[in-house]
């Protein structure tokens, strides 16, 4: 049946909205940006944001977990550049936040369980009283971080997620845009990551930087969720 009118203009915008949401779909070591879902595990969901903090699917996205025989594992050396790059370019507001987890052995089996992620990097926005409230992660298509110079050798899952709080006014708004890549740290230290903290468990929903309303009245501050940065 041949869709005419409003109701084809509707199903034509919603069909947009869901192709429209971006992902972090591959890695950036070095100067070099890597194939999409090579080193990413790739999720099943075509990215609709996970807003249930206490999901499974929190941690790697839906379908995350279960893609990661596909997956291969890139090689990085401690203090090297590593980071993110996505399909298109990030257009809600919201903080980035980036945790590691170092897996017992193989990270190819690892389901990153237990207290065992630690924060590495993060963008925050910039406030200026209430005045204004600005997010340098808007626009941007990729980002890089350099790994702490001390972190140990081993296998990781490396997980981001941007937050989206443009409707995060109310319980369970806020919309994470989250993918885990896989990376083989060379060359580490005898650093002692964290603190440490478990995915889920990290955060409740209703901490000040995930449930809040960012236009009116616009925020004096803002508090960045989860532990602080591990420099190594």
């Amino acid at each position: 049946m041949k869709l005419t009118g409003l109701l084809a203009t509707v199903v034509a915008l919603s069909a947009a909205s869901v192709s429209a949401h971006y992902r972090f779909d591959a890695l950036i070591v070095g100067s070099s940006t890597t194939a999409p879902y090579q080193y990413i595990r790739q999720n099943t969901n075509y990215n609709s944001p996970i807003t249930d903090v206490t999901s499974l699917d929190f941690r790697c996205n839906a379908g995350g977990l279960a893609s990661a025989a596909a997956t291969q594992t890139v090689a990085a050396a401690a203090g090297s550049t590593v980071g993110f790059a996505l399909d298109q370019a990030i257009f809600h507001p919201g903080p980035i936040n980036v945790y590691m987890a170092k897996a017992p052995g193989n990270v190819a089996s690892f389901d990153g369980s237990g207290n065992v992620w630690f924060k590495v990097y993060e963008i925050r926005p910039v406030t200026n009283g209430r005045t204004s409230i600005t997010w340098p992660a808007d626009n941007i298509s990729s980002f890089t971080f350099q790994l702490p110079s001390s972190l140990p050798s081993g296998q990781y899952l490396v997980r981001v997620e941007h937050i989206a709080l443009h409707s995060a006014s109310t319980f369970g708004g806020a919309q994470f845009y989250i993918s885990c890549g896989r990376i083989n740290v060379t060359g580490g230290g005898s650093g002692n990551p964290g603190p440490l903290v478990a995915i889920p468990g990290v955060y409740t929903g209703r901490e000040p930087g995930i449930m809040l309303n960012i236009y009116d009245p616009i925020p004096a501050t803002y508090t960045q969720p989860g532990p602080a940065v591990w420099r190594g």
